[in-house]
């Protein structure tokens, strides 16, 4: 009887919406974490794989959208250089307003790049983001991404 309700609680707490909500979150999480590391490598690839093949690319710097196979291509070499050791590349992601269910998710937040060059010389960009995902075959992609305009120093520091 005993373990009987150990398995009954157990199925309960694993089908209930706050854990299949935790578990998405974690998905979530592990996934801007690849992003963070592909980039840190120059892991154009993986990068690359963490799109939806139609995603879209909008810039609220030049008020345009595009797909991201654009933006991809146009991205490359700094992955390149990265990977090549002729810079050393980092983004980092946080995020005002997450929301989702187990198979899309729309974050809001912040991106900070930032390069070194050979020189030494570093240059840093924050950017508003927001990102629309969609979990395809037990994997999240993004399907928008949208820059929407420069971030201030302090409007990183307060999402921390």
């Amino acid at each position: 009887m005993k373990n009987f309700l150990k398995l009954a609680v157990f199925i309960f707490c694993s089908s209930s919406p706050a854990y299949a909500n935790e578990q998405a979150l974690a998905e979530l999480d592990a996934y801007w974490a690849e992003a963070e590391r592909a980039v840190l490598e120059g892991d154009f690839a993986a990068y690359k794989a963490s799109y939806h093949e139609d995603a879209i690319l909008v810039s609220g710097f030049k008020n345009v959208s595009y797909p991201i196979a654009n933006a991809l291509a146009r991205w490359q070499q700094g992955f390149d250089d990265t990977k090549d050791g002729k810079i050393t590349a980092s983004v980092e992601f946080r995020f005002s307003k997450r929301f989702h269910d187990q198979t899309t998710a729309h974050e809001t937040g912040l991106f900070f790049y930032s390069t070194t060059d050979e020189n030494g010389n570093k240059s840093d960009f924050i950017a508003h983001m927001d990102a629309l995902l969609v979990k395809k075959s037990g994997k999240w992609v993004m399907m928008m991404e949208f820059q929407k305009s420069q971030a201030s120093q302090a409007q990183w520091d307060a999402l921390m």
